[in-house]
């Protein structure tokens, strides 16, 4: 099966609640539920205290009205492994939008350590009261090592998507990352995952854009920087990243974010053939995004058509990384007993 047809199938069998295994396989399945107790195993064990909350005001000094930024997801959008509230990936986003938009920012960080996809809604209950402007999630592969079937993660992906969108909030997703890049994980299980974990990206890309939102590849763990420094990008478990490796996550998403905030560089107002940019149909788009990390996808319009005769138009973009801003500390801090926490129900704390 093609990876367009993979990612088609994945998009159907959400809709019409399939378990998407046949994706894959079923022999493939059952490798990958045996293989991924083995690394667990070699990862370690979760780490018990939880990553700083950086929830707060960020942009001291910057005009008003604020800018109000939620952070939903795993492991991957808390920032497990950090010590230091201005390494999480809310407090570097956060304080990039404040610089580039120059605007004070306020930041609702409720990622969970260990969640999965269908932990979103209660995460969007949280947040919603708050009115946030943007949404930023990363999700799904936590997905992966406790094998759930991709249509059903796609399908909770689509609803928490349709909720946020519903409530007037912009979106932006970081697809679920290769997971045959990480080092405890070896063959089989290494090419079951990279398999499994490429077509759930296909999957939440179609799903995410037919719900109005926008979303970043997040590919190979950002990409190749990370294969050829994974002793300065891994943290000590060689499973999530550093802290220099959440600034790398960060500086690819907060490009996409000030786009979904309408903060954009001039010079990204037109798409560049040159950059590799251009308008696609979903699923050629949503393939093509999972092959190159730090794509962006977005829907867009034909002479005033959103569809064409092969799905919804896609605008695919390769937005300038935002390498250069400073992170800094909230200026006051918001806590709340579960956000940032540990579950400790989950065996591998992935994303």
């Amino acid at each position: 099966m093609s990876r367009a047809s993979a990612a088609r199938r994945l998009a159907s069998a959400a809709a019409l609640g399939g378990g998407g295994v046949s994706v894959l396989g079923a022999g493939l399945y059952g490798v990958l539920t045996l293989e991924a107790k083995w690394a667990r195993k070699a990862i370690g064990p979760i780490l018990t205290t939880p990553p700083p909350d950086p929830t707060g005001w960020y942009g001291r000094g910057r005009p008003g009205p604020a800018i109000k930024i939620a952070v939903l997801g795993d492991s991957s959008a808390a920032g497990y492994g950090v010590e230091r509230v201005e390494e999480t990936p809310g407090a570097l986003l956060a304080s990039g939008v404040a610089a580039h938009a120059d605007r004070r920012v306020h930041l609702r960080d409720v990622a969970v350590v260990g969640a999965r996809t269908g932990d979103l809604d209660e995460q969007i209950d949280r947040i919603l009261p708050s009115q946030p402007d943007v949404a930023v999630l990363l999700i799904g592969a936590n997905d992966v090592t406790h094998v759930t079937p991709p249509a059903v993660s796609v399908r909770h992906l689509a609803e928490a998507v349709r909720r946020l969108r519903e409530s007037g909030v912009e979106v932006v997703v970081g697809t679920c990352p290769d997971l045959g890049t990480i080092k405890p994980i070896a063959p089989p299980l290494k090419q079951v995952a990279r398999a499994w974990s490429r077509r759930l990206a296909a999957g939440q890309t179609i799903a995410v854009l037919e719900e109005g939102g926008r979303t970043v590849s997040l590919g190979s763990i950002l990409g190749p920087e990370f294969a050829a420094t994974p002793a300065l990008l891994f943290g000590p478990d060689q499973f999530h990243p550093s802290a220099e490796g959440y600034r790398r996550l960060a500086s690819v998403l907060l490009p996409s974010t000030l786009a979904a905030l309408g903060v954009v560089d001039e010079r990204e107002l037109s798409l560049e053939t040159v950059r590799g940019e251009g308008v696609l149909p979903i699923t050629d788009a949503a393939i093509r995004a999972v092959n190159h990390p730090g794509t962006e996808l977005g829907g867009t319009e034909i002479g005033g058509a959103r569809l064409g005769v092969r799905g919804r138009w896609v605008e695919l973009r390769h937005r300038r990384r935002r390498d250069d801003t400073a992170s800094e500390a909230p200026d006051d801090v918001e806590t709340d007993s579960g956000d940032g926490a540990a579950d400790a129900g989950a065996p591998v704390p992935v994303g």
